[in-house]
């Protein structure tokens, strides 16, 4: 929800039936611990609630996200709270921030070392960063199922995602200056909402660049002989469950940030 693409998301469809996603982050908001007057950008904020959870400590937050959809609806959700439409990837701010969060964001941009360039360049000397995003591993069984079905159908899989192991993201961070304090992995095994359709909404969601210029009727039959396979796995007790597996890092700028000369676009 972070780098710049067209915007796919739909925001009222994202709160009202995949809240799973910034409710699960909520203890992430506890390990970054807010303090009163910092200054803390959420990257990749979607639609504002874990920025909001942010500012309840009393700092002065602002969310950034390339997604238009996302950010109306943070604004419409939030009114009192400071959003911003940039890229991830590329970003500027003439102050520095002593933290930068991001929330089940990162994953959705191949290019990690534009944002971590970005993140080191607005985080103060002594600043924190911390995040979590999909680790290697990370919808596994989803995503074998989906690839193996579109491989059958002669249709060349488009997979959006980005999911590191924690020696690649971490060394990626040590290059750009960063202190790695804790980085872990673990699986966190999701109950998808509407027990029926659960799996149908979330690749709708979550996995649309896959059926990016498919006709309905074709994604449609896609989608159920994906939904048939992988039913005895993730199926249980008349329910859908995404097979998480997540990447969680505490970080400090080691370095002296260097503000670059434009400030956050205020679009």
């Amino acid at each position: 929800m972070t780098a710049a693409r067209r915007d796919n998301w739909d925001s009222s469809l994202y709160d009202d039936q995949h809240s799973f996603v910034w409710r699960a982050g909520a203890d992430l908001v506890d390990l970054l611990h807010p303090e009163p007057g910092e200054r803390i950008l959420d990257l990749g904020c979607g639609t504002g609630h874990l920025t909001a959870k942010i500012a309840e400590n009393g700092a002065r937050v602002t969310g950034l996200d390339s997604s238009p959809s996302m950010i109306a609806q943070a604004r419409q959700n939030f009114p009192g709270l400071h959003f911003t439409l940039a890229d991830a990837r590329d970003f500027r701010s003439d102050e520095t921030f002593d933290a930068v969060f991001s929330n089940a964001a990162l994953h959705w941009i191949h290019d990690a070392e534009a944002v971590v360039r970005c993140v080191a360049s607005v985080l103060k000397s002594g600043g924190r960063l911390v995040l979590e995003m999909g680790a290697r591993g990370n919808i596994r069984r989803i995503r074998q199922v989906i690839e193996s079905v579109f491989a059958e159908a002669g249709r060349a899989p488009n997979c959006p995602w980005f999911f590191p192991s924690v020696a690649e993201y971490s060394t990626l961070l040590e290059k750009h200056g960063f202190d790695v304090r804790t980085a872990q992995t673990f699986d966190r095994w999701t109950k998808l909402e509407h027990p029926g359709r659960g799996l149908r909404e979330w690749i709708e969601m979550f996995a649309g660049s896959y059926f990016e210029g498919i006709p309905n009727g074709d994604r449609h039959v896609l989608i159920g002989h994906i939904e048939e396979r992988l039913r005895p796995e993730l199926y249980v007790d008349g329910a859908w469950f995404a097979d998480y597996r997540r990447l969680r890092i505490e970080a400090v700028n080691s370095v002296e940030g260097k503000p670059a000369v434009s400030e956050l676009r205020t679009s």
